[in-house]
């Protein structure tokens, strides 16, 4: 008989497996996740206490309520993008980076506004504006 006393091993708990499955999982996690992509408009607003008259510098780009769009007064006309950018190229001339003015109604749809954003920068003129009404009568 053997009566030594027989040494117990501890049981241990091997951490690699753990941690090879660990970033193999966080690996699955950053690859399937869609992240949202979002384009902000860096707009500088005009003050709406006074008024600023550079209409006479620039293009002034009117929208009403049903989308129509005049360039400087002429030609009321509703358009896609080409044909906006056809107009303010039109209106433009020999001047590479005109002021902009987009002048909507209230109750003008965003999709109009944007419309004219989108053909005024694949033109690539940079100075655009808004116009306001005055708040201080």
């Amino acid at each position: 008989m053997n009566f030594r006393p027989r040494i117990k091993s501890k049981p241990e708990l091997n951490l690699i497996p753990m941690i090879d499955v660990l970033i193999v999982l966080l690996i699955f996690l950053v690859l399937t996740t869609t992240f949202s992509h979002e384009t902000a408009l860096q707009i500088q607003l005009p003050e709406a206490n006074e008024q600023v008259n550079d209409k006479d510098d620039g293009i002034e780009l009117a929208i009403d309520a049903n989308g129509h769009y005049s360039v400087n007064g002429h030609e009321a006309f509703s358009g896609d993008v080409a044909v906006i950018k056809r107009a303010l190229v039109e209106a433009a001339g020999q001047n590479k980076a005109p002021l902009v003015t987009i002048s909507a109604d209230k109750s003008t749809k965003h999709q109009s506004v944007i419309s004219a954003l989108d053909a005024a920068s694949q033109l690539g003129f940079v100075h655009v504006t808004f116009a306001v009404q005055s708040s201080v009568k």
